[in-house]
């Protein structure tokens, strides 16, 4: 390992980082003000996002940290293996820094634009990583949470994980691969947790394919310490317990016949014609979203479906990422969830039958300049 860590690369054939970060040597001892921590444990690289008030939630500057430790540990022989883990107890990460989003579309959105790039970047590393990449997806994980998490090849939860993409409640649409991963769920419950922004338990991460294994919290120290001196495999299999049943695959029936249909406003009619008291609450949570924001992700849910990759599928959201910037709803939902916290948005338009299909149709539209276009697939 360098003395000085490796500037950020993307995979073969992908571009670079947008700016680099210096920093101290990967391997030497953490230091207890970073914001992500990175050092060498016997056989694995330890990563840690420390920041615990904000449940870890990632800024520019992480992202770009994580890019510097995984493109240095990739090329080190010393680090068989990468395990991510979050500070605080409460969630690997809350998602991304969305204060920063609401000042800075605010301002223009160049900023916002430059991180969604390399968070983008950064998932396809994570997904293409040469070496295992364990996430413990323990307490709250959402939004950019799920993109350095299971996107990785051994993701692992608890009973106490809450896993979600909850994009659309302040505005926006689904992103960092989470496209890919809900439209590749069983039958229409990706579309059920991407409208409602509906959080899954660890069993229903489990069956809807963002994690690979439960084990019990208390269990998780003992599970990293055996990472240091075993390969994963054989930990996971050694730790492993069941997760129990996934109420979301109980629920499939109706969620599969009511969210099969073309349009939300169909969707929401399917729902609330059901008469069942929890197809009503569905109806209710996408009542409650932006209108504009449920539009385009349903639109981009099934389109996910007919894209070859998650190189495609990445190379879309950020179409629809750098768009949902200039929509009125995005700084509005998170104003209401997080700013002024009045949960009362004030969507613009207010109804689904009012969102011009022009307005979809422009999220999915190629850059402007085709340089600035993620160039994934």
């Amino acid at each position: 390992m360098t003395s000085q860590p490796a500037q950020p690369h993307a995979p073969a054939g992908s571009p670079a980082p947008a700016r680099a970060l210096g920093g101290p040597d990967t391997g030497a001892a953490d230091t207890t003000d970073a914001l992500v921590t990175a050092h060498r444990d016997g056989r694995v690289g330890r990563i840690t996002l420390n920041r615990p008030r904000a449940i870890n939630a990632l800024n520019h500057a992480m992202v770009l940290r994580l890019h510097e430790v995984l493109a240095d540990w990739e090329r080190d022989p010393r680090v068989a293996a990468v395990v991510l883990t979050g500070a605080g107890g409460r969630g690997l990460c809350a998602g991304g820094d969305i204060r920063f989003f609401h000042d800075d579309a605010k301002d223009g959105g160049a900023g916002a634009r430059a991180f969604f790039r390399d968070e983008y970047l950064l998932n396809h590393r994570i997904a293409r990583y040469p070496k295992p990449y364990v996430a413990l997806m323990d307490g709250l994980v959402l939004g950019g949470g799920v993109g350095v998490s299971a996107h990785g090849s051994v993701r692992v939860v608890t009973e106490r994980s809450a896993v979600g993409m909850p994009e659309t409640a302040i505005g926006f649409v689904p992103d960092v691969g989470g496209t890919w991963l809900l439209a590749h769920a069983p039958g229409e419950l990706g579309t059920h947790l991407a409208l409602t922004a509906t959080r899954m338990t660890g069993a229903d991460a489990l069956y809807c394919g963002f994690a690979d294994h439960h084990l019990p919290s208390e269990r998780l120290a003992a599970f990293t310490a055996a990472l240091a001196e075993r390969e994963p495999a054989a930990v996971v299999e050694a730790f492993s317990t069941p997760a129990g049943p996934s109420a979301l695959a109980g629920q499939q029936s109706w969620i599969d016949r009511c969210y099969a249909a073309d349009t939300v406003e169909e969707i929401v009619a399917r729902l609330l014609e059901s008469g069942l008291p929890e197809a009503k609450e569905a109806a209710e949570l996408i009542g409650a979203q932006s209108p504009t924001a449920l539009k385009v992700t349903l639109a981009a849910l099934r389109r996910a479906r007919r894209l070859p990759s998650l190189e495609a599928a990445l190379d879309q959201e950020f179409r629809t990422s750098c768009a949902g910037l200039s929509s009125p709803d995005f700084v509005e939902g998170i104003r209401a969830q997080v700013v002024d916290k009045d949960r009362n948005p004030r969507w613009s338009p207010a109804d689904l039958g009012a969102v011009p299909p022009a307005e979809v149709d422009r999220h999915f539209a190629p850059l402007a300049d085709p340089a600035d276009e993620l160039g994934l697939a």
